[in-house]
């Protein structure tokens, strides 16, 4: 277990190319337990590709991710998936909910994943939905509610497993500056009362600020962390 003081998930001298096309070129990374770090740069800089190898998505060519001490490049993809279902959270773009299920249900999909009953899934679920201020949108479908709306369920849905390391992608690109601010205020809150480090790449200013510090990636290498709180 990583001690308090000490970073959860750090890496170093990350490399991952696509073909001829480099995406990361030596780039390091780490967050500390409760720490918001907001990964910046603009398109195509690498900030997703980091983001991805960080989470165990992506295996990089080269470099090392380390999560509370463990190696998670050496890691099987059984093992992999077994820590973004219970340590990780992931709240991407556009939410990634599924259109077939109700926003209760899509909340409550990761833990009846984890074995959950569905009664127990769906209290923790629109427990979570309450604090994202959605909880009376359970019945709702995701067609059927605001990209704002949608986001915030997102995040319930990243949260309620009760993740040490909540990964977010551009989570209030795909919003207006009125419904990303209040996602963004809600999504840092409900992270910080649950005490987990938040990796939040972004290309925006507005964004960034919400985070305790930045790291900023450019032509896939990340030279420094530059502190804004």
């Amino acid at each position: 277990m990583t001690p308090p003081d000490g970073p959860l998930l750090t890496a170093h001298g990350l490399r991952k190319s696509y073909g001829p096309a480099t995406a990361l070129d030596g780039a390091a990374f780490s967050v500390r337990p409760g720490e918001i770090v907001a990964v910046t740069g603009p398109s195509g800089s690498g900030k997703s590709t980091l983001l991805h190898c960080l989470a165990g998505l992506v295996r990089p060519d080269a470099g090392s991710v380390t999560y509370a001490g463990t190696e998670l490049t050496a890691m099987s993809d059984a093992e992999r998936g077994a820590l973004r279902r219970g340590e990780f959270g992931f709240v991407f773009q556009y939410g990634q909910l599924m259109p077939e299920l109700t926003c209760v249900q899509n909340v409550a999909l990761p833990l009846r994943r984890n074995g959950s009953s569905r009664k127990e899934a769906e209290r923790a679920a629109l427990g979570w939905m309450e604090r994202l201020e959605v909880a009376g949108l359970g019945r709702a479908r995701p067609g059927e509610i605001s990209g704002g709306q949608g986001q915030r369920v997102a995040v319930a849905r990243a949260l309620v497993t009760g993740p040490r390391v909540l990964f977010t992608d551009e989570p209030a690109g795909a919003l207006d500056p009125f419904e990303g601010e209040r996602v963004m205020e809600l999504l840092t809150g409900a992270a910080r009362t649950a005490g987990a480090a938040v990796v939040l790449a972004t290309r925006q200013a507005r964004v960034a600020a919400w985070s305790d510090r930045e790291s900023a990636v450019r032509d896939g290498r990340s030279p420094d962390l530059r502190r804004t709180a």
